[in-house]
This record gives C-alpha cells, structure tokens and sequence, in this order.
C-alpha cells in the first residue's frame, strides 16, 4: 500500500485544473480509476498503485519536483508577496499547483540560477552551511578590482557588521576604460546580500550581478530570462555533491 490522496487534490496537483474544476470534470464521468468510473473528489485513491485516467489519458503522480529557472530582475525570490511579483508567480501548469518554494533567495534586482523545489530535504541539504556548497557570480562592478581585492577575499572580506567571510575565489574577466570591472566571484556561504556587501567593503559597488552556477550545475544557456525547466536525475546529482 502506497500514499493515499483525494482524488481531486492529486488531479490539481498534477495540473489538470483547479480543486473545482477536477471535482466538474469528476461529475461529467471524466476520470476512472482502475476502471471504474468515479464521481467524487473526497475518494482516497494508492498514488502508487492504482491506474487513473482522466479522459482516457493516464495520470501519474509526481510527489516532488525541482526546476531550475533563469530569474529575471525586478522579482522576489518568495512564494508571495502582496507588492512585487515573485519567482512562483512566474510558473505555469503543473509546475504552479505543486507548492514549489525557492531554494534560499537572489535579490531583487539579481538574475540567474534559481532552483525551485517542493522537496523540503533536498532543500535543506543544499542550504546546509556544513555542505559549502559553491555559489558562482558573474558581476560588474563600478570600478577596476585589483590584486589587493582578490586577496582580501581569498583571506576573508570583513563586513559592515564586522562578519568575516569564508575565503572567496575572485577572478578578474576585463576592466573597460571607464573602470568598470567584469568579475566572477564564488563564494561558499550565503549570507544576506553577501555579494555586494562584500565589494561595499573594498569600497566599490555592484552595478549587474547574475547567479551562473551553484554546486556543479551551471545556468543552462538556453534558457532566456524568467523561463525554467524540470531538472534531470543527472542535474541534481551535481547539486547533491560537495
């Protein structure tokens, strides 16, 4: 014996339709389950072993998901929010009724790598501060990085609020002649706003900032800003690496 579900919860939940609309199409004879035709949405139902069809078509549900998204700027890395719209707001069926969070958070004005999960461990897991789990940057910073910045973050940049961070790799892509500086930055720890604070105490400033990889997965490049897809077994098999 497998878990058991309201029929009409595991049908929206797989993105069928709303919770009112599954219980319609339920009434009109639409959905059978091991043959049978069922009417009512309160019907428990094995969502493991029992054959469902809605409209002829098999049903199989999917207890957890996880998405990797491109984050656009100007949205909040929440599940709501009553002013701005948020990374949740931007999925479509099924991926919206499965009750997917992000997985920690990119500002607002922050684009990139961005992994949603309904899984509350696998979540855990990743945010854990013992597993260290790198976090890549691509920035541009207001004026040229130099030597003495990269080794202030490989020893340690001390914050505002006189927080030392782990060491930090700081590379140097290009300084344009107007000064301002293309860098990448991984850093193992993710504290708030940690990017900019960091570069605000070598007293320069974040003008662009994009998330390009974390763990082993990179930001796939097809995918424009605010899409997202289903990761792979073998994407999340680098996100479960140290």
């Amino acid at each position: 014996m497998g878990e058991k579900m309201r029929l009409d919860k595991l049908l929206s939940n797989m993105g069928l339709g709303s919770r009112k609309e599954m219980n319609d199409a339920l009434r009109y004879g639409w959905v059978k389950v091991n043959g049978v035709v069922m009417k009512y949405g309160k019907e428990k139902v094995d969502v493991e072993t029992d054959e469902i069809l809605y409209e002829g078509k098999p049903v199989k549900y999917q207890k957890y998901a996880t998405l990797i998204m491109n984050k656009p700027q100007g949205v909040i890395s929440a599940t709501d929010d009553h002013r701005h719209q948020t990374v949740v707001d931007l999925l479509e069926e099924p991926w919206c009724n499965m009750n997917l969070f992000p997985v920690g958070r990119l500002d607002i004005d922050t684009e990139g790598l961005l992994i949603l999960t309904n899984d509350g461990a696998f979540s855990h897991n990743l945010l854990s501060p013992k597993k260290h789990v790198p976090k890549t940057y691509y920035a541009k910073i207001d004026k040229p990085v130099d030597e003495k910045d990269i080794e202030i973050f490989a020893s340690g940049a001390t914050l505002e609020d006189d927080y030392l961070c782990k060491p930090a790799e700081l590379k140097v892509i290009d300084v344009n002649e107007s000064g301002i500086s293309e860098i990448e930055l991984v850093i193992y720890e993710g504290k708030f706003h940690q990017v900019k604070r960091m570069f605000e105490s070598v007293d320069k400033n974040v003008i662009y900032l994009k998330r390009v990889k974390m763990g082993g997965l990179d930001l796939d490049p097809e995918l424009m800003l605010g899409e997202y897809r289903e990761l792979t077994e073998a994407e999340m098999d680098l996100l479960k690496m140290k």
